[in-house]
């Protein structure tokens, strides 16, 4: 397992994330220790979790997992989030002093810590002024109770205004920002990455497989089945899963993962995985996994380097197509031979 710092921070972390969100949904605690277990001997770090995971048991499960593994809980840095409603309250919600300071005490009791090392924004707060939001995460860092602060699911204007606040007020910047991004979903390079870039704010992409798609285990025009997500519950997304089928694009996208797999002996999730690592930014990729076997085949994408030409191939296979102002033609064209290095 190879190494990164979290961003503009000091600290460093796995190249590979583990994601908890099945955690208590659809991996019970003796599988959910399992892939921890897995994950740390592999040399993983950097666990992320959140308080709307299962409605806190995702952390609950963890939490116990670390009281009984005092050596390697050491080594593991923690990281979770805060902003969904936990309650029914209207103060239960939200990026208010108010929740915050309730929602990020709940996080530590259930992970039975006083300290994380990320904590994370879920997603933005158009209610909740952002000085007051920046006020809570420095004043959390200066008491203990986190060590870094960052977002999730934020635009690049978001970005970027949070970042110049942070820094117009003195606060502590933020060091991460968790985006959904994969080779089918690339739309965050127009904004985001390049926001991220100048702030030297490090992602840590969610949904690298794109709900499974890039493991290569669907097939054109035929309803998914047996053990996947939606084969066991059709309800979960069948609408999208058609819209994505009847994408060219997406088979294109696909044809090329294998080709480059087939061509490394490799599954296709860890060349995906491993197009990812290479992109300008990405501090970390957050793998999801329900079972030990997922996790294994994922974190096989750890050392797994793709050539010059195999990276161009995944890239221009999967570019986004825009065709309108600002983003069409030149604008994109330029874009990519600075995220691509000059290719």
């Amino acid at each position: 397992m190879d190494y990164r710092t979290l961003g503009n921070s000091g600290a460093s972390v796995s190249e590979l994330t583990l994601g908890t969100m099945t955690f208590g949904a659809e991996a019970d605690e003796t599988t959910s220790h399992q892939i921890l277990d897995a994950f740390v001997a592999a040399g993983g770090t950097l666990v992320d979790t959140a308080d709307v995971y299962s409605a806190g048991v995702s952390e609950q499960i963890i939490g116990r997992w670390l009281a009984a593994h005092p050596t390697e809980a050491r080594q593991v840095v923690l990281a979770t989030k805060g902003r969904f409603p936990m309650g029914e309250g209207p103060n239960d919600v939200g990026l208010s002093r108010r929740h915050l300071a309730r929602a990020l005490d709940d996080s530590l009791g259930r992970l039975g810590v006083e300290h994380v090392d990320l904590y994370q924004m879920h997603a933005w707060d158009a209610f909740t002024p952002i000085d007051e939001t920046l006020r809570f995460l420095d004043d959390a860092v200066t008491a203990g109770k986190i060590g870094y602060y960052g977002f999730s699911n934020y635009l690049g204007w978001q970005v970027a205004k949070a970042v110049g606040r942070a820094s117009a007020l003195g606060y502590a910047p933020p060091v991460t920002l968790q985006p959904q991004y994969n080779l089918l979903v690339r739309d965050i390079e127009h904004e985001v990455v390049p926001a991220s870039l100048d702030a030297g704010i490090g992602l840590l992409p969610w949904s690298p497989l794109a709900g499974g798609w890039l493991s290569g285990k669907y097939r054109r025009d035929e309803s998914p089945t047996g053990a996947t997500r939606l084969g066991e519950d059709p309800a979960r997304g069948m609408e999208a899963w058609e819209a994505r089928n009847a994408d060219e694009r997406t088979w294109t996208v696909i044809d090329a993962v294998t080709a480059v797999a087939d061509a490394h002996g490799v599954s296709a999730s860890q060349v995906s995985l491993a197009w990812l690592l290479s992109r300008p930014a990405v501090t970390s990729v957050i793998l999801g996994a329900r079972t030990v076997e997922q996790l294994d085949d994922n974190l096989g994408a750890s050392g797994l380097v793709l050539g010059d030409d195999e990276l161009a191939r995944l890239t221009d296979a999967s570019a986004p197509r825009v065709d309108d102002y600002p983003y069409g033609t030149a604008g994109v064209a330029q874009r990519d031979r600075r995220l691509d290095g000059g290719r």
